[in-house]
């Protein structure tokens, strides 16, 4: 039995744990971010674990050395004297270090563990195919907790059906990696040994979780459903008025008088060609009301995936002040959604939210010291002398072009890392004592949050969102008409 809606797995954390569960809670499917969990663990362990949660999962971790090391290395080791607010974490690399590797895992284990063990309900992960370098051991630490879904966008996650398959077995894997101005297309691969990182233990249990692809044409389904190393066990099939990433347009190019990329007729989704696939599939991007859940199954679609209603509800990881600023903006009319094709040094066209403070401001991106020290978006390349290094476009500008990279691509290009974890109220502060700026993403729905809260009210929770789609209690905003999907 599928759950009818799907909470989305949004930016560093805002899909936090809390969130997840009580999505889960009420039957439907909770999702955390898999994306820089390593980095959001080691923080709030520095921050000194409030509630003690954090402990509580690394308590139930399969090798409790291992667990332990990651907690003597981080816990309460925040605003050290004349150093910056958090340790650094190592940044991922084809080869990663031991510790890396033990964090990650660790991490994704205590993400998946609280958002799952007692609710009784589905939990998954959700990670993008772009950032590559941490997604073996990532997956492997969501298995060891129990996952029941794996989701992924961003890219074209041929191999994963094939690596989970493995990773069920704790055998080892392999997963290719795209190495920029290698003329020679040498393969590069990163490696995972599930029985190397238990160190001798026995392997727990694993159950294989269900992959599901996010995708954004029926031409991409229907590729990953007939490709050689497994099919995805269904898909979420997203509209480019979903948050977050969004798949480029097809065709050249182009943007419109307020600089976003132009989504012509050939971008429409074919419902229809997906249904045919034979595979469970959920629609994204604009279906969170009633009326457009009905147009998703009426289209032969399992139901709905949801993710900026969620972003601002009560449990999620956007900072309080944060939420309540943008709440605020919402209710009173000041809020704006843009599709921005240069923010993210993924190339992929990236929602921002504009928020007054944060990144989205030109004047605060421009003041802030470009800096890369979390590196989950650095981009693999052929040095001249063969070994393979790492660039960013959102790293210092004369840093970027000294590794090959184009100047042009450093225009407009934000720190999403950064900017992403600030979100989450985890942003570094410097040593000169600059605090990283938070950066907003949301779908276009941001401006419809208004039909979740009752009259005078100015939070909602996640069983608000539910109840709401599933048509179970009145709401103060009517949603506005939609076209349906290939319409």
């Amino acid at each position: 039995m599928h759950p009818t809606i799907i909470q989305g797995g949004m930016g560093v954390g805002v899909s936090s744990w809390q969130l997840a569960r009580s999505v889960a809670e009420q039957g439907q499917l909770g999702v955390v971010s898999g994306t820089a969990v390593a980095v959001t663990l080691a923080r709030r362990l520095a921050d000194g674990d409030e509630g003690g949660h954090l402990r509580r999962a690394l308590a139930h971790f399969p090798v409790p050395a291992i667990a332990r090391r990651v907690a003597e290395r981080y816990l309460d080791r925040s605003w050290g004297a004349g150093s910056e607010r958090f340790l650094t974490v190592a940044r991922p690399t084809i080869e990663p270090s031991r510790s890396f590797e033990e964090l990650t895992v660790v991490a994704n284990f205590v993400e998946v563990f609280l958002a799952k063990h007692g609710s009784g309900g589905l939990v998954g992960i959700n990670y993008l195919e772009k950032v590559q370098l941490p997604t073996l051991p990532s997956l492997y630490g969501a298995m060891l907790a129990d996952v029941d879904y794996v989701l992924m966008g961003a890219g074209v996650p041929a191999r994963i059906p094939a690596v989970i398959d493995q990773l069920a077995e704790h055998e080892d894997v392999t997963l290719p990696v795209t190495v920029s101005d290698d003329e020679r297309g040498n393969r590069v691969e990163v490696a995972f040994s599930p029985t190397r990182f238990l160190d001798g233990e026995e392997p727990p249990p694993v159950r294989r979780p269900r992959f599901l692809a996010i995708v954004s044409s029926s031409t991409l389904a229907t590729y990953l459903a007939r490709n050689a190393s497994g099919s995805p066990d269904g898909f979420v099939v997203e509209a480019p008025t979903a948050g977050g990433h969004n798949a480029p347009p097809r065709g050249k190019l182009q943007l419109d008088e307020a600089g976003e990329p132009v989504y012509g007729p050939r971008d429409r989704i074919d419902a229809g060609a997906i249904a045919e696939l034979g595979l469970p599939f959920w629609l994204a991007g604009g279906y969170a009301t009633p009326e457009m859940l009905g147009v998703a199954k009426a289209q032969g679609a399992v139901g709905v995936q949801v993710g900026t209603a969620f972003a601002l509800c009560e449990e999620s990881g956007i900072a309080p002040g944060l939420k309540r600023q943008i709440l605020d903006q919402v209710l009173d009319g000041r809020a704006t959604v843009r599709t921005d094709a240069g923010a993210s040094p993924t190339g992929f066209p990236f929602k921002v939210a504009d928020v007054s403070g944060t990144l989205s401001d030109q004047q605060v991106a421009d003041d802030r010291p470009r800096r890369c020290d979390l590196g989950y978006l650095r981009d693999p390349y052929r040095r001249p002398d063969g070994k393979v290094g790492y660039r960013c476009s959102a790293e210092p500008v004369d840093d970027f072009v000294g590794k090959g990279g184009g100047h042009e691509d450093t225009e407009g290009s934000r720190c999403l890392c950064n900017g992403l974890v600030a979100t989450i109220g985890l942003g570094q502060v410097r040593r000169s004592g600059y605090q990283e700026p938070a950066l907003i993403t949301a779908g276009d729905d941001l401006l419809e949050i208004g039909r979740y809260l009752d009259a005078g009210a100015r939070s909602y929770t996640a069983r608000d969102v539910i109840a709401h789609l599933l048509g179970e209690h009145h709401v103060r905003e009517v949603a506005r008409p939609a076209t349906p999907v290939g319409g």
